[in-house]
């Protein structure tokens, strides 16, 4: 409690602050630069970014943010830089979060589509370009096993087999990812409401 109080209080007062927007732009401009590999593999860098680094936004709040992105129409690079914008300073947060998180690919893009050919027979751009995903895989492998200790320390047994379950169902089944979050949402809310009851009726 202490810690989501303390957050609030430094959220509130960087509203305000220029330097605060500036921050967030160059944040996710530089995040959005480093993503090599797929939309997905700037989740795990915006965790390490505002979770870890910054202290700007919860483990769980985080989760749940990039959970909407995926389940919303759009990039969820896009659509997790909006979340994050908005949670951190409204509409305004939001704008600036996609300018930073639009700029990097849109001037890479240009740059790369006027030498391409040159881009494409030049080993040495395609040796960097594997070693950077070799990184970013690295760096999303260990996120992914901080967040499922995060889940099993909650010792939630529903969380946890929904966890479970959904790994097996993109892995071995190959499910989309947007129809894994929006079923593990509905059981979760299906739950919440089963434990909400069942306080009630023990509190009357």
């Amino acid at each position: 409690m202490k810690l989501a109080s303390q957050i609030n209080k430094v959220r509130e007062k960087m509203k305000k602050d220029f330097k605060f927007y500036l921050r967030l732009f160059f944040s996710t401009f530089t995040l959005s630069a480093f993503t090599i590999g797929g939309g997905y593999v700037i989740v795990p860098l915006m965790r390490k970014k505002f979770v870890e680094e910054l202290k700007w936004i919860e483990e769980e709040e985080m989760i749940n943010l990039v959970a909407i992105s995926q389940s919303a129409p759009g990039p969820i690079a896009v659509n997790a830089s909006i979340m994050v914008g908005y949670r951190l300073a409204g509409i305004l947060g939001s704008f600036v979060s996609i300018i930073g998180t639009v700029l990097p690919p849109l001037i890479i893009i240009t740059v790369i589509s006027k030498f391409y050919v040159a881009f494409k027979q030049n080993s040495i751009v395609n040796a960097l370009l594997l070693g950077m995903r070799a990184g970013v895989a690295a760096v999303i492998i260990d996120v992914i096993i901080k967040m499922a200790k995060d889940i099993i320390k909650e010792k939630n047994t529903v969380s946890i087999i929904i966890m479970i379950l959904s790994f097996i169902a993109a892995v071995l089944f190959n499910v989309n990812a947007a129809v894994i979050i929006i079923i593990s949402g509905f059981f979760g809310a299906v739950y919440y409401n089963l434990i909400i009851n069942k306080y009630k009726k023990e509190t009357k």
